[in-house]
């Protein structure tokens, strides 16, 4: 507890909870939503949280989902412990009164599925509740092995293996809110689900799941890669080789699997992660799969369909999404000889008409720009494309990089505007990225990006200045120093994109074998 500091007592439906005052927020931490998912409890669907009686500390986060990485980095030097007992969310709530409950914004780390936690600095979300008078919920979520993995094949009736664990937990969160959110003087019934990265998969592969139906009333996907959900024969291909990556066979899987140490469970995800990267580029094994229940079809389909819950959707992508990757993150269609044993693989015929709407390829950005188009752009213009014909969508580009970042090669790269949505550019490191002069632009585009975030949140629509997306026309809100309307930007890559499968993860099909050896 910090200087200043004040206890503050909330009674929840399992039990009351102390918090903190903080200036003007109430902040709980470390709140469980469900059980802790261990010893009979791994690989099974969140069960429900013990009632406790007396007041339970909420001032500390709770410890990260197991991950590649002994403690999940939760800012420049610090790390967050990380266990199975996971399952827990945060809030953080205005301290003054309100004459009507307050909107609801609950968000969703990414991280690949494989790393990440609510306690990452950045997502404190104090910034949104002190602007928006909203109350803010984060989640931590299993990751890797044991919430993205489909290993039911393996389950006898006296030990089960359920799958879609993290998208489950994801829900179970969202039913916790249901329940509580009204304590904290939020409105259940008025609830904006937001995410980026594999949060932003999480948010519209919750669109498009039926046992989350209610729970959420708007939806933000930012850099989401709606593709990547994996069909259920190719998510229990990859729980095969992830059980013989652990030593195991199909035959001992279940010991294996239950009596796995944590670490040894990290280290087969890491191989098993480099495995999936070479044998089929641009695909990652750790992510839902259309399991027939929690998630019975490809959420593409669902929302062409129109089977997909009909909430007002904002969804979008950055300009170089992969630059990041290229630097940083080795997980992307980023090189050409990847790229041409991707298209070997899937589509020969696309190749020379996709990649000429990539100037001077591989060169420059343009094998950069590829990989961060396949994954998050394309994807997400498909998506909305199908939802604008069911219910209210916005579509933006976020093309706003500091100087620093130009100068690093970053440019608007992937995830950057989670600095404007969470008002970083005002903390102290968020002001030292503006050091060559753009703290004006910076001040800009944070004012903007939360004015559109928190007006959604509220009314359900962006604001007069932001036009809605529908189809031929593709109006689309560019996000930069100086923003603006756009229809249709780069069509004719768009267009080229048409009509291209590249690997059919709904029916966990290639258009051709692949040819593994060629993928370096």
């Amino acid at each position: 507890m910090g200087q200043g500091d004040t206890d503050t007592v909330v009674t929840t439906a399992d039990g009351p909870i102390r918090g903190l005052v903080r200036g003007s927020r109430s902040i709980f931490r470390g709140i469980p939503y469900a059980a802790p998912p261990v010893g009979p409890l791994r690989f099974r669907a969140p069960a429900p949280v013990t009632p406790w009686t007396e007041v339970r500390d909420a001032t500390r986060y709770g410890d990260a989902s197991i991950q590649d990485t002994a403690r999940s980095p939760i800012g420049p030097v610090r790390g967050q412990r990380a266990s199975e007992d996971c399952l827990t969310l945060n809030v953080t709530a205005p301290t003054t009164r309100s004459t009507r409950p307050r909107p609801v914004m609950v968000f969703v780390h990414g991280g690949a599925y494989l790393v990440g936690t609510s306690a990452t600095s950045l997502y404190d979300g104090s910034s949104l509740v002190r602007r928006g008078d909203v109350v803010y919920v984060s989640m931590n979520y299993r990751l890797g092995p044991l919430g993205y993995l489909d290993f039911g094949q393996f389950s006898t009736p006296e030990r089960p293996f359920e799958g879609n664990l993290g998208l489950r937990d994801q829900i179970a969160a969202l039913e916790w809110v249901q329940r509580n959110i009204a304590a904290f003087g939020g409105d259940p019934d008025n609830v904006t689900v937001f995410g980026e990265s594999a949060g932003g998969n999480a948010v519209t592969t919750l669109v498009a799941t039926p046992s989350a139906a209610g729970l959420f009333h708007r939806a933000i996907a930012q850099s989401s890669a709606p593709g990547m959900v994996a069909s259920r024969e190719r998510s229990e291909g990859w729980a095969r080789d992830f059980v013989r990556l652990l030593g195991g066979t199909e035959e001992t899987a279940r010991t294996v699997l239950e009596d796995a140490r944590p670490a040894d469970l990290v280290s087969a995800a890491r191989r098993l992660n480099a495995k999936v990267l070479k044998e089929t580029p641009g695909l990652i094994p750790f992510g839902p799969n259309v399991d027939g229940e929690i998630v019975p079809a490809a959420p593409l389909e669902a929302y062409r369909s129109g089977a997909a819950h009909a909430v007002p959707m904002i969804i979008g992508s950055n300009e170089h999404e992969g630059t990041l990757f290229s630097r940083f993150l080795d997980a992307l269609l980023t090189k050409a000889p990847r790229i041409d044993a991707f298209f070997e693989a899937t589509d020969p015929a696309a190749k020379e008409r996709i990649l000429a709407q990539y100037p001077g390829y591989p060169a420059g950005l343009s094998a950069v720009d590829f990989g961060g188009d396949f994954t998050f752009w394309r994807p997400s213009l498909e998506l909305a494309d199908a939802h604008s014909e069911h219910a209210p969508t916005w579509v933006y580009r976020y093309d706003y990089a500091p100087r620093l970042f130009d100068l690093l090669k970053l440019h608007a790269t992937h995830g950057s505007e989670l600095l404007a949505v969470f008002g970083a550019y005002r903390s102290r490191i968020g002001k030292m990225m503006t050091i060559l002069g753009d703290w004006g632009s910076a001040r800009r585009i944070t004012d903007e990006v939360q004015r559109q975030w928190l007006a959604f949140a509220t009314t359900g629509e962006p604001g007069p200045e932001w036009t809605r997306y529908d189809v031929p026309r593709r109006a689309t809100r560019i996000l930069d120093a100086t923003s603006r309307m756009e229809d249709d930007p780069l069509g004719e890559r768009r267009a080229a994109w048409d009509g291209f499968d590249g690997w059919d993860t709904a029916s966990g099909e290639s258009s051709q074998d692949f040819r593994s050896s060629t993928a370096q």
